[in-house]
């Protein structure tokens, strides 16, 4: 009778173990059941053709393989990614605001005069200053007029304004007078596009639009073109024609669009580049992106100003 009783404890035990295994293993399923894609998409494509990756398959395919599986999967997988994405988009738009919040805290430290390095900073390094503008933003005048005021106020002399379709040039008028002396001495190197305002004496203006890159480098080339064939008069074209960067500023300088180099470049716009601004006047000059015109701020001047005056520049040996 004893015997009997412990068959039949051991019996229960087994019966009971079996369903804590069955429930284990059905648990284990619902875990891995979100999974299951994903798990699959993760192995290699070299073990496609295993006996065991075939049987893994087989077994996912068995135990997630019923639509209803797939349907869950596939919407526990879209949850995930979409609040994954919203969490992403949450976390760039705080970064900008972020980034806002300081821009618009640090302009109002410089505007109003907080820190003295902002108030007091050497130009000796910017001898002539280029700013670049959109030809549909060009057409605000008013704000060309108060961004030069701006840079008159600051201390810079030289400056030449340039928009590629020449708006500038037919739109603001300063009471301009064309200098083409260089003995003047109001502009560096006496370009002919050159002019002086009354309303802003002690600083010299020169506009530029892409018609002076173009039609200076044709001119530049024709004057190459007649020097080389003048020079080579007695060798009937048989000696190696062979143009230097130092021939090219020499033509430029002869046909008058050499002008000099800037060492700032102001852009103002949407695109972050020149916009067709004479490139041999762009070799060592330092370029910066100031965003659109009507944008425009007193206090990001001044700080783009003062970063260049700190800025280390390597011409090389």
């Amino acid at each position: 009778m004893m015997e009997q009783s412990v068959t039949y404890a051991n019996l229960d035990n087994t019966i009971e173990l079996k369903r804590k295994k069955k429930k284990k293993k059905s648990l284990r399923r619902e875990c891995l059941l979100p999974l299951s894609p994903l798990i699959l998409s993760l192995l290699p494509l070299q073990t496609l053709n295993k006996p065991w990756y075939r049987h893994l398959a087989n077994e996912f395919a068995r135990t997630f393989g019923s639509p209803f599986h797939r349907i869950q999967s596939s919407m526990i997988l879209k949850f995930i990614l979409g609040l994954f994405w919203y969490l992403l988009h949450i976390v760039v738009s705080l970064v900008h605001i972020w980034s806002y919040v300081i821009q618009q805290l640090r302009c109002y430290i410089i505007s109003s005069g907080l820190f003295a390095k902002y108030r007091n900073f050497s130009l000796s390094r910017l001898r002539y200053l280029a700013v670049v503008v959109d030809s549909q933003e060009a057409k605000h005048t008013a704000k060309i007029k108060q961004l030069l005021s701006w840079l008159s106020a600051i201390g810079v002399k030289h400056v030449a304004l340039y928009d590629a379709e020449g708006v500038l040039k037919k739109s603001i008028d300063f009471g301009q007078t064309r200098l083409r002396d260089r003995s003047a001495g109001t502009c560096l190197d006496g370009d002919v596009n050159c002019v002086t305002s009354r309303n802003y004496e002690e600083m010299s203006i020169e506009l530029l639009s892409f018609t002076d890159g173009k039609e200076g480098i044709a001119k530049a080339a024709s004057f190459l073109c007649s020097d080389h064939l003048k020079n080579d008069s007695d060798g009937c074209g048989r000696t190696e024609t062979l143009f230097t960067e130092a021939n090219m500023t020499k033509a430029l300088k002869a046909v008058g669009y050499y002008g000099p180099e800037p060492d700032l470049l102001l852009v103002y716009g949407l695109a972050r580049c020149h916009l067709g601004f004479p490139p041999w006047r762009l070799r060592y000059t330092e370029i910066m992106h100031m965003g659109p015109l009507k944008s425009m701020k007193y206090s990001a001047i001044v700080k783009a100003l003062y970063d260049f005056s700190k800025k280390y520049q390597n011409y090389g040996s």
